[in-house]
């Protein structure tokens, strides 16, 4: 989508640190990260947010790229944390499907 912060940086056009990608997904940096590890999960495909989601693939792909970036930044043993935020009311600032990937540090809960 023309416009979109995340489909621009997924395509290369705004820089970001690079976790992990492939053809589907895509993992960044958190600019403003709230936990030790902070990355950003998301599809290549623009997709708004979770109301948009038309396929089981698409949000389960979603959360196994998530996994499998947590695996690789070491955070599997100890724990972390995935979170989707969908819509305003959810704490949903960029409206392109994403989840965040929290880790290096005990969460707390509630999460606010």
């Amino acid at each position: 989508m023309t416009g979109c912060l995340f489909c621009r940086i997924a395509g290369g056009e705004i820089p970001s640190t690079v976790v992990q990608q492939d053809d589907r997904f895509y993992a960044f940096r958190d600019i403003d990260p709230k936990a030790p590890v902070h990355v950003l999960a998301i599809p290549r495909e623009h997709i708004a947010s979770l109301n948009d989601v038309r396929g089981v693939d698409q949000v389960g792909g979603l959360l196994l790229f998530a996994r499998d970036v947590a695996r690789s930044l070491g955070l599997s043993e100890r724990g972390y944390r995935v979170v989707l935020n969908t819509n305003a009311d959810g704490g949903q600032t960029v409206f392109h499907l994403h989840v965040h990937v929290l880790g290096g540090r005990a969460m707390q809960w509630p999460p606010g």
